[in-house]
This record gives C-alpha cells, sequence and structure tokens, in this order.
C-alpha cells in the first residue's frame, strides 16, 4: 500500500538545524512530485517546498527564503528538507505529500499523505 512516512522532527533552540526526511513506498516515487507543507497551531496549512524529477521548486515566504532547501535520494525513495537558522515560528507539524502533476502549492493537488513530523523550536 501507499505510504509516505516523515522522520527527523523534534524540539530544537533557535538557530538550530533539522534534516526531514520523507521516505515514499507502494507508487511509482519517480511519476510523482513530492512536496513539504507545514500546519501551526490555529493557521493554516501552507507549502514549503517540492521537489520533482530531482529538480526543486520553492514556495514562496518570506519567513523560509534561505534557509530551506530540498533535496532527494531518488534510490531511497526518499526526499530531504534541510532547515538552518531555525526560528520558533517554524514550529509546526511537517507534511509530506505526492501530486501526480507538477509542483504545484495548491494543497488538494496532492493525492497521498504522510502522518507528519513534529518542529518545535524553542526561545
Amino acid at each position: 500500500e501507499v505510504q509516505l512516512v516523515e522522520s527527523g522532527g523534534g524540539l530544537v533552540q533557535a538557530g538550530g538545524s533539522l534534516r526531514l526526511s520523507c521516505v515514499a513506498s507502494g507508487f511509482t516515487f519517480n511519476n510523482y512530485a513530492i512536496g513539504w507543507f507545514r500546519q501551526a497551531p490555529g493557521k493554516e496549512r501552507e507549502g514549503v517546498s517540492c521537489i520533482r524529477h530531482s529538480v526543486p521548486n520553492i514556495y514562496y515566504a518570506d519567513s523560509m527564503k534561505g534557509r530551506f532547501a530540498i533535496s532527494s535520494d531518488n534510490a531511497k525513495n526518499t526526499v530531504y528538507l534541510q532547515m538552518n537558522s531555525l526560528k520558533p515560528e517554524d514550529t509546526a507539524v511537517y507534511y509530506c505529500a505526492a501530486s501526480p502533476l507538477t509542483c504545484r502549492p495548491r494543497e488538494y493537488d496532492y493525492v497521498y499523505w504522510g502522518q507528519g513530523t513534529q518542529v518545535t523550536v524553542s526561545s
């Protein structure tokens, strides 16, 4: 069956770094765009970044520019989100999701979703 499993979240101090992983199985990884989304308490879910055929695409948000980077290891069916210079406002549940289309910021274009991993940044 289809699975997307996120890992790598946790508690980190402001200014620190985390690398999130998303391991996909049960579908043809190379035929899908894999996106990262996040949702903070009381906030709408927002797109972070996306990658398809090893080509990254960035969702524009001033708070994340220059700090986050997406990459993939296709042999391992894995997508990563490197997060540097973390801020308390980055605290959220981070999800990976798969779309049969090209990278798009609209969450309803994504048909498979992981369970999410919690990132908490303390000040």
